[in-house]
């Protein structure tokens, strides 16, 4: 775990329930590795499926989203922006994902620009690809 991983999260304006982040692993210019656990307590797994819990692929995509955000607002030409999620490309769903599994969020900034910008994200559970998709970042 990175050493200032719960300062890392907090950057973030999400709380739970809506904050898909739990730690930081690893934080460079421009790159990120983060985790969250699905602990089957999230509220909308009841109806997601009743008796088959299911992680929504969009939350996999919001998560992703999330860990890109704490990247871009480690830049201090960012750090003050609020980065909104502005779109998607390129998204593709692998694995489904359960209660109990823990996500690792790997997100990769390509370019930033004062009104936003580019990252690619992948998500993994044991080191197999659930979620992939380029994200679009704008600031508000």
């Amino acid at each position: 775990m990175h050493p200032d991983s719960d300062a890392l999260v907090a950057r973030l304006p999400h709380r739970p329930p809506f904050r898909f982040v739990d730690a930081v692993l690893e934080a460079a210019d421009g790159a990120l590795v983060a985790t969250y656990t699905v602990t089957g307590e999230e509220p909308f797994l009841a109806g997601h499926f009743p008796g088959n819990p299911v992680f929504p692929g969009v939350l996999q995509l919001e998560a992703l989203a999330q860990a890109g955000a704490i990247a871009v607002l480690g830049d201090e030409r960012y750090a003050s922006k609020l980065p909104l999620f502005g779109g998607v490309e390129d998204v593709r769903f692998r694995r489904i994902v359960r209660p109990g599994d823990t996500i690792t969020l790997s997100v990769e900034l390509e370019r930033l620009s004062a009104r936003g910008g580019w990252g690619k994200g992948r998500a993994t559970v044991d080191d197999k690809e659930c979620c992939r998709a380029r994200l679009l970042f704008a600031f508000a």
